[in-house]
């Protein structure tokens, strides 16, 4: 097994230039590879395509990739074919392609060069194509976005569900499913219909601790929405927007007040909506309005903020498209605008629907209106969604939502809440929120003067306060419980159990409701983090932001997006290391042979130009600074090190790749903290290369990597030698 994790690695190395991999990839991979049938659900951004392309890579035959969108193929296709020198190691199969275009990639699976095509769920029905994959050889099928599948999961594709008829139709071989977004039930659903029941499941943490949660009140949100973007000049980001026409209106106010925006959405021509998501991939447009069709499974790294002009329809919706920020762990920020009345026209659709549609769609709506009314935190109450358990104190990235870094004034309102309680209870639970509060403020309409409602004794004893404060009361009384909204008789608020007990005066605790806040736009906690993070060492800044024009200008040669020929964190690193060579640009991180080939030597020779034009002294090897902030992890680490923890476990805890850790490890010993990791190598070292490692250092004029694996890089890894080296500095000189 040794043998073939290195394997692994190398093959990691190799295709996608990264030394270690995310979470648990290494081992769904190998269960895949050992012919067995896995479901993985992971967060957006935590690496699920890598879960498939590499093992594809590197399978004898094609994997077949079912994915929903064209759009999402034809950017998954480009990643794919931009690792390799060769063309056509993935293709799309769709409605799309000529019939040349179809010749061309038969031909490629059939010469063997094709490893990954990816398909449309109905693009497998077709006979002819039926045909002809039962001849080639199939290494296994992947099921992308797979809640796709289930009809309580929020994008359900009727088709997705005869896929498993489909598959078997086809070819004997494992099938991996992978989602970003799955409750419980979802994920049952999705096994069942995949004759997947005994899939091997793996599911990593749902928190994403970068991303910050906030709702807004929706008063005067055009001008909210221009100002914030305006704050983030520059950066990419993505509005979502309900309605098609509400896309159109707003792209365009964008537009007009100097923000370089583009619409999304079904309804535009096919060619407009390519073009318009390309220039946002590749940096010519800074935002994009869209409806739910854009961006699922889009690999942009850099999308610094997700705003919610209108609240979506379910919690996994709102989950899945706020994990469009920050996949590369730098700042994204969750902006949702709330206003209950979209949340009764969302109930007016569904009041249209079947009975049992109905009761999906209420559901769902019910937890999404109780996430944007929570006093909790926001990142609880999504994990606690999905079947997780958060420490909304201690766990990471607590402080990252509004409710944690501007508390909401919570008030009591039980007297407030026996008024509404007894008023519906009296009138035999037949009024809609609006009548009700009509009756407390006493305010005269059809509904009150044809029941007579203004005779009642109930009848304007709540004018003190507001209508708004009074929906307030009567939302929270529905979010917290007491209150029910009857489906068949649209709107109707009904008593629930928990409201019977409390007209009966067995009230558990007080009734509190929130205060609505009173927002300004300076700067969050999570925004003030990041520009100090930003700011701080390391970088050559100048440097970066030439190499980001270089890099935009040779994805256009290519016509690819400018992060699918280098991630920033690779630019970063070059601006650390100053790499003068394809050599040195292959060992970048994140880069790997086949990129460094591709791309390298306009990059190499941009930087040795540079080097010698600012008279720039290369020191190989200094510590790159983290992507995000991770400071808060070092008293964890040094505990859980002198606790004796694995290091596997302490990096799975804070969700870190082992590189990651080990950045943080050699961060605390050159500061001057000791750190006992001896456990740790009596248990994986052998004892005479310890002792050889430790005598060679002692001697040693330089601990640079370079130097250090010059010396072991044939018996030891890059990962072996750093762990080595700082057992060493922790040693020797703290």
């Amino acid at each position: 097994m040794g043998a073939k994790k290195a394997n692994l690695s190398g093959e990691l190395k190799k295709h996608f230039g990264f030394s270690t991999f995310k979470g648990q990839q290494e081992q769904i991979i190998e269960n895949l590879q050992e012919g067995k049938d896995i479901f993985v659900l992971m967060p957006t951004g935590g690496g699920k395509s890598l879960c498939y392309q590499l093992p594809a890579l590197i399978s004898e035959g094609t994997a077949i990739v079912v994915s929903p969108l064209i759009a999402l193929m034809k950017n998954q296709v480009d990643a794919v074919n931009g690792l390799s020198s060769e063309s056509g190691v993935a293709h799309v199969l769709n409605s799309s392609l000529n019939k040349t275009q179809t010749k061309q990639v038969f031909d490629d699976i059939r010469s063997g060069k094709t490893k990954l095509l990816y398909v449309a769920p109905e693009s497998l029905i077709k006979e002819d194509y039926l045909d002809f994959f039962k001849e080639v050889k199939i290494s296994f099928f992947a099921i992308d976005e797979a809640h796709c599948i289930s009809e309580w999961g929020h994008d359900f594709r009727p088709e997705y569900r005869n896929l498993k008829f489909i598959i078997d139709r086809i070819a004997d071989v494992p099938v991996i499913a992978l989602t970003a977004t799955a409750t419980p039930k979802v994920q049952d659903d999705i096994q069942k219909t995949l004759g997947m029941t005994n899939a091997i499941v793996f599911k990593e943490s749902f928190n994403r601790p970068n991303l910050y949660y906030e709702v807004r009140p929706k008063v005067n949100v055009d001008k909210e929405i221009v100002k914030f973007i305006n704050k983030h000049k520059g950066k990419s980001g993505i509005v979502y927007c309900l309605s098609r026409r509400k896309v159109e209106e707003f792209a365009q106010l964008l537009q007009v007040n100097g923000i370089n925006a583009l619409p999304y959405h079904a309804g535009l021509d096919q060619k407009v909506r390519v073009m318009n998501q390309d220039k946002f991939l590749m940096e010519d447009a800074d935002v994009i309005v869209a409806t739910i069709a854009f961006g699922m499974g889009i690999d942009k790294p850099d999308v610094r903020f997700v705003i919610h002009y209108d609240f979506p329809k379910s919690l996994e919706s709102y989950y899945q498209e706020t994990g469009r920020a920050g996949r590369d762990g730098g700042e994204g920020h969750c902006l949702a605008f709330y206003d209950p009345k979209d949340i009764e026209k969302l109930e007016k659709f569904l009041a249209q629907k079947p009975v049992s549609e109905r009761e999906i769609g209420l559901q769902l709506l019910n937890e999404v209106v109780g996430y944007a009314e929570t006093t909790m935190s926001r990142r609880q109450y999504i994990l606690y969604y999905f079947g997780e358990v958060f420490d909304p104190v201690k766990g990471d990235g607590a402080s990252m939502c509004d409710n944690s870094t501007n508390p909401p004034t919570l008030k009591e309102a039980t007297d407030d809440l026996m008024k509404a309680l007894k008023l519906i209870d009296e009138n035999n639970e037949k009024f809609k929120s609006k009548d009700l509060i009509s009756v407390i403020v006493g305010k005269e309409n059809a509904v009150t003067k044809s029941y007579k409602l203004d005779q009642s004794s109930h009848f304007g004893l709540g004018k003190n306060e507001s209508e708004n404060y009074w929906k307030t009361v009567l939302r929270q009384a529905t979010v917290q419980n007491f209150l029910l909204k009857d489906i068949e008789t649209y709107g109707v608020l009904k008593i629930s159990e928990k409201g019977k007990a409390a007209l009966k005066g067995d009230l558990k605790e007080p009734f509190l409701i929130a205060e609505d806040r009173q927002f300004d736009l300076s700067q969050t906690k999570a925004e003030s983090d990041q520009v100090q993070m930003q700011s701080s060492g390391g970088l050559d800044q100048n440097l970066y932001a030439l190499l980001k024009e270089l890099r935009k200008k040779v994805a256009k040669k290519h016509r690819i997006p400018p992060y699918t020929v280098f991630m920033d964190p690779s630019l970063e690193d070059m601006t650390v290391q100053y790499p003068v060579s394809v050599d040195e640009i292959a060992k970048i991180y994140g880069v790997g042979e086949g990129k460094a080939k591709k791309y390298g030597k306009e990059f190499a020779d941009f930087i040795a130009k540079y080097v010698e034009e600012n008279n720039i002294e290369r020191t190989q090897d200094m510590v790159l600074k983290q992507v995000a902030n991770k400071s808060s992890h070092k008293v964890f680490i040094i505990q859980s090190t002198d606790k004796k923890i694995d290091l596997e476990d302490i990096a799975r805890a804070k969700n870190l790749s082992m590189t990651d850790l080990l950045k943080e490890m050699e961060r605390i010993v050159y500061q001057g903290t000791k750190l006992n990791i001896n456990y740790y190598i009596e248990d994986n070292f052998d004892e005479d290369t310890v002792d050889e490692f430790m005598e060679f250092m002692n001697e040693s004029e330089s601990d640079s990597m370079k130097v250090l694996l010059d010396e072991f890089g044939d018996e030891l890894s890059d990962e072996e030698v750093r762990m080595l080296r700082i057992k060493f500095i922790s040693d020797v000189a703290n």
